[in-house]
């Protein structure tokens, strides 16, 4: 049994930059050139090897939320859920892939990408993307087998 106060800390003096989509990295919706891979107490982590990327990681994810809090009928504040942070982070990201017809859902290259395209984050085509967050729904567990 792990002591989860050891692990936490552990874990934030190993990653110091959390990747801010890891959620999706883990589920393989996404991939990120700059995530680096580390096991702490048989746990996977995911860390940003990058600073500047890191905080623009941070700003779409704030901006995912911003733009789709009304239209998934979140209140501003409130803990979100596992299931939210999915259709958040994988819904937005392949909203973004599509809004600039990028080859893969690579995070650090899309973040690039729309910055150089649209000028910032905040200049997006936020309708398209809002619409692909509220089109992914989370996966359902699979139903144990009846005995």
């Amino acid at each position: 049994m792990v002591d989860e106060a050891a692990y936490r800390r552990t874990q934030a003096e190993v990653n110091r930059l959390p990747c801010v989509f890891k959620a999706a990295l883990l589920a393989r919706q996404a991939v990120c050139e700059l995530s680096v891979r580390h096991s702490v107490a048989e746990r996977e982590v995911l860390a940003c090897s990058q600073a500047p990327a890191h905080l623009n990681c941070e700003t779409l994810e704030r901006l995912f939320l911003e733009r789709a809090t009304f239209p998934l009928k979140l209140h501003p504040g409130a803990p979100l859920t596992h299931g939210t942070v999915m259709r958040l982070h994988c819904g937005g990201l392949r909203g973004l892939q599509q809004v600039l017809d990028a080859p893969q859902p690579d995070v650090h290259r899309l973040v690039v990408q729309a910055q150089r395209e649209h000028g910032s984050l905040v200049q997006l085509p936020w309708e398209r993307i809002v619409a692909q967050i509220l089109a992914t729904q989370p996966r359902r567990r699979a139903s144990a087998p009846d005995s």
